[in-house]
């Protein structure tokens, strides 16, 4: 391990100052350091720096200081064979379990070798239609279909492998990996599922319908969502892991598969993920 990429939550002063202070600390162990474009302008400028879907490229092992939407923004562009620790500046912190507290500790773990990972399934996302470009995403948690406030309720089709699966009238729908289970779509009413099972979920937001529950299918089987109802005043936005997406209309297809491209999560020693869903989500409480 040669090189450390850092990313750190830029409205946040603390996760920016803590980040470095451990920048200085790695280099001084002779390790070199560089951050994504908008840290090191938080910082100040001077840092090697790279674009933030290019940081894990040059790294060899990635740290985001702040809460799980900073892993997320890392997370979807890093490559499949570089470890990524998450350390909470906030909250909550579900996927960034590790809290600021305890990464002094866990710190030394890692450049001594010992720290274990776990890969988690992440999704290529593909928005096609007659006049745009198709457009292409890596998710970790989820890629959803919301309406506008005032937009009426949205009818998808929805195909399983080419089955025809249903026409959901709703609000929405999310299609979830085990990680993202417990983000949107636990809000929305969906199950929640081991991160290393090899599943997905489809979840629709407030169903028209009572019988539409969410399906769990096996991570194999490619999605394909169309947009049915044909109006042209509604709102239709799809979002990757909550932070970008955009417009889609009658005619796209938005097709889910899963990516051939694992993201590998540093564990901490020290909990396991039924600690963190009672801790983080009061899980279980009566």
């Amino acid at each position: 391990m040669r090189t450390i990429g850092i990313s750190a939550k830029i409205t946040s002063p603390s996760a920016v100052q803590y980040a470095r202070y451990i920048a200085e600390d790695l280099s001084r162990r002779g390790l070199d350091v560089c951050f994504d474009e908008h840290t090191a302008a938080a910082m100040g400028g001077a840092a090697k720096c790279y674009l933030k879907a290019d940081l894990g490229i040059h790294s060899d092992f990635l740290i985001t200081f702040g809460g799980d939407g900073t892993l997320l923004a890392l997370a979807r562009h890093a490559p499949p064979d570089v470890p990524i620790l998450g350390v909470n500046m906030g909250r909550l912190g579900f996927l960034t379990e590790v809290r600021v507290e305890e990464f002094p500790e866990m710190l030394e773990r890692v450049l001594s070798g010992d720290f274990l990972v776990e890969p988690r399934v992440t999704l290529d996302v593909t928005v096609e239609g007659p006049g745009r470009e198709d457009h292409h995403y890596r998710a970790l948690n989820d890629a959803a279909i919301n309406k506008s406030a005032l937009a009426r309720i949205i009818e998808m089709k929805v195909t399983v492998a080419g089955l025809f699966v249903s026409t959901f009238r709703a609000d929405g729908l999310i299609v979830a990996t085990p990680t993202g289970s417990t983000a949107y779509n636990l809000s929305a009413g969906g199950p929640i599922i081991y991160p290393t099972m090899g599943a997905v979920v489809i979840t629709p937001i407030c169903p028209h319908m009572l019988t539409n529950r969410p399906l769990v299918i096996p991570d194999e089987l490619d999605v394909e969502i169309g947009i049915a109802n044909p109006t042209d005043d509604q709102d239709i936005y799809l979002t990757i892991d909550g932070q970008e997406g955009l417009p889609v209309g009658v005619g796209d297809r938005i097709c889910v598969k899963k990516s051939e491209h694992r993201v590998l999560l540093v564990q901490s020693p020290d909990k396991n993920y039924f600690d963190v869903l009672r801790n983080k989500l009061k899980w279980g409480e009566s």
